[in-house]
């Protein structure tokens, strides 16, 4: 059974919604959708990076938090309801200082009121660089 509410967009036209947004100003972009995870890396680079060279931790959670916001809101009726950021966390576990880092959102729970996702960023060897958790508030469409 899939987590997604249907039809799925195709990665392309989500890529095309982060125009002029944070995620397109870090370079972050879609690049995996499964049954039941969603995928999107973001490059470690100048924009990314704290003066150590090493990948900015509040770079990490805003990835956490853009890929677990559009996975929340696939897994809606848009037309009805909005997922909205309530909480998230971050364990930052290794460092990197540069390539790309792969963020996968994966839900743990999709209730009526509230979803919970875990957001895994590893590294383009599949090495952890940092674990999240992520509360999504369910509202009403009207109030997004």
């Amino acid at each position: 059974m899939s987590t997604w509410f249907e039809p799925v967009p195709s990665i392309e036209s989500l890529n095309a919604k982060q125009v002029n947004t944070l995620a397109e100003h870090l370079g972050m972009e879609i690049t995996r959708i499964t049954d039941n995870s969603l995928t999107m890396s973001m490059p470690v680079d100048n924009r990314t990076t704290q003066p150590h060279g090493r990948l900015h931790g509040g770079a990490s959670v805003a990835l956490a938090e853009t890929v677990g916001s559009i996975a929340a809101n696939l897994a809606l009726d848009t037309n009805l309801q909005a997922g909205v950021g309530l909480e998230i966390n971050a364990n930052h576990i290794r460092p990197i200082k540069e390539g790309l880092v792969f963020a996968t959102a994966s839900a743990e729970a999709l209730g009526r009121t509230t979803q919970v996702w875990s957001i895994r960023i590893a590294d383009s060897d599949d090495r952890l660089i940092c674990i999240s958790r992520f509360t999504v508030a369910v509202i009403s469409a009207v109030r997004a």
